[in-house]
């Protein structure tokens, strides 16, 4: 599998690829989707500029970078999704990294995705059988996070990769 020489190549391909996966989740839901690469953009900002930050007024002043943010919105709603790219093999600190990010800003999905390798982070997850550090929600509903492999070539995540199985 190839692999980019640096990490922002992949937030480019990444957006269109989750543009296409919330336009497909939101058929028919009568919002509107947008979807940016905010690697240099605070996410409270991001969120402001759309409009949206009063449905997540938990997200000012945290300094927050998420790499792809996705953002379907209503007239009295918003929901938003994160992507974390990484170009190296994943870890334990790149988990930690978007649970922080989930726990703090609730999004209703996260992706945790490698262009290379699942690395010592596949070893916790699969030989260690620890899918409960994907958990994350306000405690009424958990969500998983969702860590998978990133297909350079074919510019999508390649699905039979994901954690926890779809």
């Amino acid at each position: 599998m190839s692999n980019v020489q640096n990490e922002w190549e992949l937030y480019a391909p990444m957006c269109v690829w989750l543009k296409n996966y919330m336009d497909g989740r939101y058929r028919g839901k009568n919002c509107k989707i947008i979807v940016e690469d905010t690697h240099s953009v605070k996410l409270d900002k991001a969120l402001d500029r759309r409009g949206i930050i009063k449905y997540y007024p938990q997200a000012v002043g945290l300094g927050i970078e998420i790499d792809v943010l996705g953002m379907a919105i209503w007239d009295t709603r918003a929901e938003i999704i994160f992507i974390e790219a990484k170009k190296t093999d994943l870890t334990l600190r790149d988990l930690g990294q978007l649970w922080a990010y989930c726990r703090l800003c609730d999004p209703i999905e996260a992706f945790l995705l490698s262009s290379k390798g699942f690395g010592s982070l596949g070893h916790v997850l699969k030989e260690y059988m620890r899918e409960d550090l994907l958990d994350f929600g306000d405690g009424r509903k958990i969500k998983k996070m969702m860590v998978g492999l990133w297909d350079v070539d074919r510019n999508t995540i390649d699905n039979h990769s994901i954690i926890p199985k779809l």
